[in-house]
């Protein structure tokens, strides 16, 4: 049986990672390719603006362009763009696949409580998977491009750690919890990392249009909408047919 649910968790993540990943590149890698160019300075938003049309003040955006990449730069990528590419549908696998594992798993656990999980269920499966892993940590971190400012990577992975854990509890305790006390405790444990705050600068800066990084934001939900609604379909389909 476990030999079942882990070849149905790798199935159904291996899909959704090929489908994550064509998503990826025909609505996201855009945005960062073009990021790309603005943190290194090929390209700059305030070129254009109406403002600087008569150079009166073209310097005084380039200097601060300048300071932003010395208060906070970033490592190069040199790498060849096809292995790129290679490295992105790995990550997407590994990251689905471990996904699919998990959400094979808390199927298989509630099925032997008796719980039933049809289509519909699968589907807000799917849609606790997207809340906590990808919608409620956007909620405090956005999804970044090169050349965006922000805190620490450590401080900032664990907050996100802790907030898709604290959600996937609270929405566990929401679903399944027996009693008004259970769900609001579940209500409480969500909201938590959202009241103790995701790591931050003191200031903002950056290189990046800010039209640019709220499409990547919009497009990086978006692809995840969509992957983890087809993850929930598809586990539950492979139970199904293991079962």
């Amino acid at each position: 049986m476990t030999r079942h649910l882990v070849t149905s968790g790798l199935i159904a993540g291996f899909i959704v990672a090929s489908l994550a990943t064509v998503l990826q590149f025909a609505f996201l890698e855009r945005n960062i390719l073009l990021a790309e160019r603005y943190e290194t300075g090929e390209l700059s938003h305030f070129a254009a603006s109406p403002d600087h049309e008569h150079g009166a003040t073209k310097a005084a955006p380039k200097a601060a362009s300048e300071q932003d990449h010395d208060a906070h730069s970033h490592v190069q990528d040199n790498r060849p763009f096809w292995l790129r590419q290679v490295n992105t549908a790995l990550t997407m696998t590994l990251t689905y696949c471990g996904y699919g594992l998990v959400m094979v798993a808390g199927m298989a656990i509630t099925r032997h409580f008796g719980k039933t999980i049809g289509g519909a269920e699968a589907l807000l499966w799917g849609l606790a998977g997207f809340a906590a892993f990808s919608m409620a940590p956007a909620l405090g971190l956005e999804p970044a491009l090169p050349g965006m400012a922000a805190a620490d990577l450590v401080d900032r992975q664990t907050w996100w750690l802790g907030c898709a854990v604290a959600t996937v509890a609270g929405l566990g305790m929401l679903a399944y919890g027996v009693g008004i006390g259970a769900r609001m405790a579940g209500i409480v444990i969500m909201a938590l990392p959202h009241v103790i705050g995701a790591p931050h600068l003191d200031a903002f800066f950056g290189v990046v249009p800010p039209e640019l990084a709220a499409r990547h934001a919009a497009g990086s939900l978006g692809v995840g909408l969509v992957a983890w609604l087809t993850l929930g379909g598809l586990c539950r389909w492979l139970l199904d047919r293991t079962a």
